[in-house]
């Protein structure tokens, strides 16, 4: 603690003694810089600060900061100005060269330095330059476009102002890489200015033209954000990769939009304002200086982002530190100044020597006390994480033990699975029941036989965890035993319109292996190829021998991938990336643990929306005793039907079949029309067979299936599981609630889980009903029932009337009626205006419009047309004394006044004769 205060008196003294010096100074040379920056945007912003910050450590320095605001003329006025206040020294960032060239130049020949900041000009008149290499940056893009995209690709550059040196640079340098791949193709080149708004809008348009982009590289960062909103309102922020330049930290700007993977990576682009400073003061105070001082960058991506985020936010704490201390550094010289004419240097010293006193005294009393607080915390932090270690002991012994029951009670469901399975397979071989008993028992049966899959899965895998899992090896030929076990899914190829291919080159198949494991990884492999590939796809199983005279098999499909951030952990137990991929998460683990037991490596590469390939790599010949006549086929075919049976199940589309086919085209009296979204063909089918009775039934197989069929044919209802692939049942209900033409339809959501958070979600993204798996089927149809009669009473309430006062609609909906209802106002009068002309100003077809229309209102297009027409004409006759019928009539729009007289008498009960003579 004396060293303590000894250090602070000597700093106290050092202090005085500059401030002494720094008041007796007079005789030093002051010095005046303007300088002068083309835009005001957060990089520049951010540079100012460092060049005033710098500025403090020069107390004969005074800095003048103006911007010009991206106006070339702006800027040159400024110069002027510079020039004729004659300044010392003048900083320019131009911000067009050619344009502010001439007005540098003549700054220079005035003997004026001239420092260039971040851009350049058309000559060699200035005094130094202090920026990035754009040119070597654009390199560097060009480098990682080309690694990030596998050398093809189509991309889209957004350039900065079209006479900056910088946005051409950048341009020319990424260019130069480009040329060396050919398959990456610049679809689009377009000047956005360096503004955000500006790229937003230029790349709108951009994507209304191209619908195939794989990366946009913007030349800075707020470019890149301005690209990335304009894909995200058309939904096509995650078809491409975006990429800016500058990387500054803040909230939206670079490092932050890494770090939350709006941006796939930015480039350093540094500011450096503190070394535009010290080139400037070297050139005026005569010392050396380098003409050309090029700063450095580097790649910002997912890798660094964090941690680029928890340095800067250090760093700007330290700045923030350093701005309070020199805030008081500042009051001090002031209250010194003021005081310099009356006091003595040494009364001056007294006194801060006893201000020292006093504060090396508080100090000592506060490190004392803050020393007693650090112990108290050390001692609370050292308790919490010794109850944190027992919490986790516990925590895994109760993990162990959940496993354990799991797999006792697995054990336990064999039993009445068999029991289960046996009599149905005898009622099915019965030719006593009928077709609809028949169907509901093919349903047990399948799902019995999923269960026992999955039920030998967990066994096997907890016996793998256990080290008790055993290997029994024979010799057989792989390539003979694949293509037969490829043969149990050509079926399902046959019926989901997928190639199926199985080849293998011409070598030596014969292999000592687990026969039994090697069919279960190509059940599972192939399993999960089917249950995640579209109609019209390709699956394909390819044999050959690899460098280490071992087997190679290659799964591939053109499925629907899985996102990069996912795929390291899929072979993970009871890993499920998201409700998009639903699974017992123990199949791909099992088959890991199947290879891994062989001495042999399985990798995988996927990319989202082009597909998956599992690569297996295993030594030909497995070193232990060999075992002869191994018959284990009743499991064998039990685990080859359950993997059949589940990739059936689960499909990405269905057949758009309806129990009886509704058109537009009757617009009369027709049966409720109820569109089931489920990927579980066996779920679809078996809702299909409760309601086809009663309802119109269409099918879709995942989210974005059911929406593209709910807005095409407006059903009455729609039930919708939660899991599902592509898209999934939250994310489908809230596209129907927020688009205009479904927003009034009610959604049912099905679900296997029944936890509250689920389902508070679920109501959020507007669902009116949920049930949780296994449902009854009375309840199913009973609360099908009640959302159907609810509609129909809100259509009631609208039924009365044409107008829509007072409604529980949602906003959607009233934005719809409204908007119907001055339509029909404004076209009253017009003979010729149709429904199509209704639908084609509202921006609906016409089957549309007729659907939302009735469905809301109770009225058909053309009856709220009529219903208006007829209530405008009659106020016309309770009101009018000089027209005519035939006038009025064709004054609201009847082309024919007879036809006019009939459906007013009709509508009002009476002729409009007869009421105009009553008047």
């Amino acid at each position: 603690m004396k060293h303590l205060i000894i250090r602070h008196i000597i700093t106290i003294f050092s202090i005085i003694q500059l401030f002494i010096i720094a008041s007796c100074a007079n005789h030093e040379r002051n010095f005046i810089i303007g300088v002068s920056q083309c835009s005001d945007d957060e990089w520049r912003s951010r540079m100012n600060k460092e060049i005033m910050r710098e500025a403090l450590f020069y107390p004969n320095l005074k800095v003048e900061i103006r911007t010009a605001k991206d106006n070339n003329r702006e800027q040159i006025k400024d110069i002027e100005e510079f020039i004729a206040n004659d300044v010392n020294l003048i900083v320019v960032s131009p911000n067009e060269a050619k344009a502010i060239t001439p007005v540098v130049e003549k700054a220079y020949d005035r003997g004026i330095p001239v420092v260039l900041v971040d851009r350049k000009i058309t000559s060699d008149k200035y005094t130094a330059f202090v920026g990035g290499d754009n040119y070597l940056m654009g390199k560097q893009i060009g480098t990682y476009i080309a690694n990030r995209l596998n050398g093809k690709g189509k991309i889209v550059e957004l350039t900065g102002l079209k006479g900056s040196t910088p946005a051409l640079e950048r341009h020319n340098g990424m260019n130069e890489v480009l040329k060396e791949y050919p398959s990456i193709e610049i679809i689009a080149t377009t000047d956005a200015a360096w503004l955000k708004n500006k790229a937003e809008t230029k790349f709108d348009s951009i994507l209304s033209i191209h619908k195939d982009i794989d990366m946009v590289i913007a030349q800075n960062d707020p470019m890149a954000y301005g690209a990335y909103q304009a894909a995200k309102k058309s939904g096509r922020e995650k078809e491409m990769l975006f990429v800016g330049v500058d990387a500054l930290a803040g909230e939206k700007l670079g490092v932050e939009l890494v770090a939350d993977n709006i941006l796939d990576a930015t480039f350093i682009y540094p500011t450096e304002g503190d070394k535009v400073i010290q080139v400037a003061m070297n050139i005026l105070e005569k010392r050396d200086y380098k003409r050309e001082n090029i700063l450095s960058s580097a790649l910002v991506n997912a890798g660094n982002a964090r941690i680029m985020q928890m340095q800067t936010s250090h760093i700007n704490t330290l700045d923030e530190k350093i701005e309070v201390l020199n805030a008081k550094l500042d009051t001090y010289l002031m209250r010194y100044s003021s005081q310099k004419m009356f006091l003595y240097a040494c009364i001056v010293i007294l006194f801060l020597l006893a201000v020292l006193l006093f504060f090396v005294v508080r100090a000592y009393w506060t490190k004392i006390r803050l020393n007693a607080e650090l112990s108290k915390q050390k001692q609370q932090l050292e308790e919490q994480r010794d109850q944190l270690i027992d919490l986790s002991q516990k925590l895994e012994e109760a993990t162990k033990a959940k496993l354990a029951f799991f797999t006792n009670v697995s054990h336990d469901f064999r039993t009445p699975l068999t029991l289960i399975a046996d009599p149905v397979k005898k009622l099915l071989n019965s030719e006593n029941i009928r077709d609809d008993e028949r169907f509901l028992l093919n349903i047990i049966n399948k799902n019995v036989t999923v269960l026992l899959r999955l039920i030998n899965q967990i066994m096997d895998f907890r016996k793998f965890e256990n080290g008790k899992l055993e290997m029994h090896l024979s010799e057989f030929n792989i390539k003979d035993c694949m293509k037969e076990w490829a043969e149990a899914f050509r079926t399902l190829a046959y019926r989901k319109h997928i190639t199926f291919k199985f080849t293998a080159d011409d070598a030596d198949y014969n292999v000592i292996a687990d026969s039994e494991m090697m069919e279960r990884i190509t059940y599972n492999l192939l399993s999960n190829a089917f249950k995640f590939t579209p109609k019209n796809g390709n699956i394909s199983i390819c044999l050959s021998k690899n460098a280490e005279n071992g087997i190679s098999m290659k799964f591939s499909d053109t499925g629907v991938g899985m996102p990069a951030e996912h795929v390291k952990h899929i072979f993970e137990s009871f890993y499920r990336i998201d409700v998009h991929h639903a699974g017992s998460g123990i199949g791909l683990a099992l088959v890991k643990a199947f290879v891994e037991m062989h001495h042999g490596k399985i990798d995988v590469k996927s990319k989202e929306g082009n597909g998956t390939i599992f690569t297996i790599n295993i030594p030909a010949k497995q070193d232990g005793k060999i075992y002869h006549d191994i018959d284990r086929k009743a499991v064998l075919n039990n685990l080859k039907e359950g993997a059949v049976v589940m990739a059936g199940q689960e499909s990405l589309s269905a057949e758009n079949v309806t129990g009886k086919d509704r058109d537009a085209s009757n617009e009369g009296e027709h049966e409720a029309v109820v569109l089931v979204i489920d990927d579980n063909q066996d779920v679809r089918d078996y809702v299909k067979s409760l309601l086809s009775e009663n309802y119109t039934v269409i099918e879709a197989a995942n989210g974005s299936e059911g929406l593209k069929l709910a807005i095409a044919n407006v059903p009455d209802i729609i039930i919708c599981d939660v899991m599902m692939p592509v898209m999934d049942g939250m994310e489908c209900c809230k596209h129907l609630k927020a688009e205009p033409r479904t927003s009034h339809i009610p959604v049912m959501m099905l679900t296997a889980y029944s936890m509250d958070e689920q389902k508070i979600k679920g109501y959020e993204c507007g669902a009116d009903s949920y049930i949780s798996k296994p449902f009854s089927s009375e309840l199913l149809m009973a609360r099908l029932r009640n959302l159907i009669d609810n509609r129909n009473r809100l259509k009631d309430f609208f039924g009365d009337k044409v107008t829509t006062s007072t409604t529980p609609l949602a906003d959607t909906d009233k934005g719809f009626v409204e908007k119907l209802r001055k339509l029909i106002e404004e076209n009253m009068g017009n003979t010729d205006f149709s429904v199509e002309d209704m639908g084609e100003k509202i921006g609906f077809s016409r089957v549309q419009l007729y659907r939302k229309a009735k469905a809301l209102t109770g009225y058909t297009p053309n009856e709220l047309l009529r219903i208006a027409r007829l209530n405008k004409a009659n106020a016309i006759i309770k009101t009018s004394t000089e027209k005519s019928i035939s006038e009025i009539a064709y004054e609201v729009g009847f082309s024919s006044p007879s036809y006019f007289t009939k459906c007013y008498k009709e509508f009002f009960g009476e002729s409009p004769t007869d009421v105009l003579k009553k008047k």
